[in-house]
């Protein structure tokens, strides 16, 4: 027979689903105990405390690998519940004193990781008890986790205009061709197919850069054939570098590459290619306080990211 709700919450404590949470994240009695900063037999005794308690086991060996059992699954959902009504207290006391508290789970593609360290400085300055954290990925990514609604902001160009998301453009993303020093199109103008055809070095299918060379490209009626696809704007700049081949990329990415002359960025009809950089969430989604804030915080600003990113840029 269950246990009354009031002998299980005597014997329960929030350590047991702390711990329990860990585990389950992570799919390991080790790497829980190292982010709890607990042994593995302590992490052991409390999910078997916790596993006494039910009366089921939570988790099971198949081998060598940990896996969750259904009882597990069912007891994870209440465990999301009950951290999810504690960090929602959180926020509401903090709002009741006039502060701002709780997570901000960001996400920015690849483009935009030059940009966010500047945008959280001066937020976290006024909003020092919002705890931030930045995944960075490509725009594919960034789309799928829109859809699954697994974050709060997520930072990109390019918005999809067929899908019911909310967006706020705060600052030109500068697309630019370059090529390394001593190429032989360092001249004052190029034509854009004679770029294109210098051994074009891409991003990867559904890269927001690469997207906008495409629709550039479609526009201009222009050929792509690009020689090789990286996974990162890093590689991108480090390919042309070696002297791979050319291509377009962020200017914020390689301002330092552009003052040390190392790579040089070529007149071209149309570069650069001019984007907005965007905060995006979900029109259904309602902001946290957390939320709100960067959002609010973002708009009040954009004059000054503006003239912040234009000295970076000259």
């Amino acid at each position: 027979m269950p246990l009354s709700i009031q002998k299980l919450a005597n014997r329960l404590t929030f350590r047991q689903l702390q711990v329990f949470k860990a585990v389950y994240d992570l799919k390991s009695y080790s790497k829980a105990g190292d982010l709890l900063g607990l042994t593995q037999p302590a992490v052991s005794s409390q999910v078997r405390h916790l596993e006494q308690a039910l009366g089921m086991p939570m988790f099971e060996y198949v081998g060598r690998k940990l896996y969750c059992t259904a009882a597990g699954e069912e007891m994870a959902a209440c465990v999301r519940s009950v951290f999810h009504e504690l960090a929602d207290m959180q926020n509401r006391l903090a709002a009741l004193e006039g502060r701002v508290a709780g997570d901000l789970k960001l996400v920015a593609v690849s483009t935009a990781q030059y940009v966010v360290p500047y945008l959280l400085r001066s937020f976290l300055q006024l909003n020092s008890q919002v705890n931030v954290s930045v995944a960075v990925v490509n725009r594919a990514t960034a789309l799928q986790r829109l859809n699954d609604n697994s974050d709060d902001l997520v930072i990109m160009g390019m918005v999809p205009p067929d899908r019911p998301l909310t967006s706020l453009p705060f600052l030109d993303n500068e697309l630019i061709p370059i090529v390394p020093a001593g190429h032989p199109l360092e001249q004052e103008v190029v034509a854009p197919q004679d770029f294109l055809n210098s051994q074009l070095l891409t991003r990867e299918t559904g890269s927001g850069s690469r997207l906008a060379l495409e629709v550039y490209c479609q526009q201009h009626r222009l050929k792509m054939e690009p020689t090789m696809e990286l996974g990162s704007n890093d590689a991108v700049k480090h390919a042309v570098l070696a002297g791979l081949g050319v291509a377009v990329v962020p200017k914020l990415s390689v301002l330092s590459e552009l003052a040390l002359g190392s790579l040089q960025a070529l007149n071209i009809t149309g570069f650069p290619l001019r984007r907005s950089w965007c905060v995006v969430y979900p029109q259904a989604r309602h902001p946290t306080p957390a939320m709100q804030a960067f959002i609010d915080y973002i708009q009040q600003n954009i004059a000054q990211f503006e003239r912040l990113f234009r000295r970076m840029g000259s």
